[in-house]
């Protein structure tokens, strides 16, 4: 099934290689998840199967999310995600997508938000070196001339300043499961992931270009 899965990020750890060298690695508890909808071509113009992840309180859904879980069953999911595919062969509505569907060696992308800073300044933000520490300097972290006050007048929109930092999505791609636990619904990755303990991740099979998985990550 080439679709991905949803999971929390339980934290980093290490193993060790052949080589005795050792590898950093996150472990991620992905799933189980159950398909809640199915969109067909005829129907909504493209194929895409939706699953939903994390189960939470009739009280905190609304009902008409709850009518529409109800159709692939009792359970009431808190994160829902869209996959589109090719075709639904194989796919009914209320099975579950665990971590069976992938295998080690595998690459995928990893997506999720990344930690939270609230509002920062130009250093950490942005990484800008410090003015001078010396006797009499007022430009310790402060950012400096923002330009002139004639022409342009005014700050060019985008420009790098102080502001809020972190929280946003960001997806680590290429990324090689070197483990699957099915019985403790457990995937390890190689590397870091984006976010911290306990943060939403959606796993899909890395995208391909010819032979090659992109690597990298992207914003």
């Amino acid at each position: 099934m080439a679709i991905g899965i949803l999971g929390k990020k339980l934290g980093m750890s290490q193993l060790f290689d052949d080589k005795g060298r050792a590898v950093p690695v996150t472990l991620i508890e992905a799933g189980p998840c159950r398909i809640t909808q199915l969109k067909s071509k005829s129907i909504d113009g493209y194929s895409s199967v939706q699953i939903g992840f994390g189960d939470t309180r009739e009280k905190l859904i609304n009902k008409p999310s709850i009518g529409h879980l109800s159709k692939s069953g009792e359970v009431l999911l808190r994160h829902l995600r869209e996959y589109r595919v090719e075709a639904l062969d194989g796919l009914e509505l209320g099975n579950p997508v665990t971590v069976g569907n992938f295998e080690a060696g595998q690459k995928v992308d990893v997506s999720g938000d990344t930690m939270g800073r609230g509002f920062s300044g130009y250093q950490k933000r942005h990484g800008f070196s410090r003015g001078p520490m010396t006797h009499g300097s007022k430009n310790h972290r402060e950012p400096g001339s923002t330009g002139a006050g004639t022409t342009p007048g005014r700050i060019y929109p985008g420009k790098r300043m102080a502001g809020r930092y972190g929280g946003k999505k960001v997806t680590t791609r290429g990324l090689t499961i070197l483990r699957v636990d099915s019985e403790r619904n457990l995937l390890v990755v190689k590397g870091s992931v984006p976010g911290k303990p306990g943060a939403l991740l959606n796993i899909r099979p890395a995208k391909v270009v010819g032979s090659q998985s992109l690597k990298g990550g992207s914003k």
